[in-house]
């Protein structure tokens, strides 16, 4: 019986293999996009202070710059699906006041 339950059950542990890899592949994307985020943030500060670069375009840069490495932060490296524990332990509350 094992080894006809092996058989059967093949098609769908590769499957499942198959995602684990395409998740750690997204994962190590995610990860090397911050850290070329991380780089251009270094290089704009130096332009600006070289005087390479102006003020307004430093500040416009650096916030797209830091709007993008914050949504990788808070979504984390799995698009936040490895997050879930964290986020249910996190609970904001509005009060309303008419």
């Amino acid at each position: 019986m094992l080894v006809v339950d092996d058989i059967l059950l093949f098609p769908f542990r590769g499957l499942v293999w198959l995602f684990n890899e395409i998740q750690h592949a997204a994962e190590k994307e995610v990860a090397g996009e911050a850290d070329s985020i991380t780089t251009r943030l270094s290089e704009l500060y130096m332009m600006l202070e070289t005087g390479q670069m102006s003020e307004a375009d430093f500040d416009a840069e650096e916030k797209k710059l830091l709007d993008r490495l914050e949504v990788i932060e808070t979504h984390g490296p799995a698009g936040g699906w490895d997050n879930q524990e964290e986020d249910e332990e996190e609970y904001v509350t509005f009060d309303r006041k008419n």
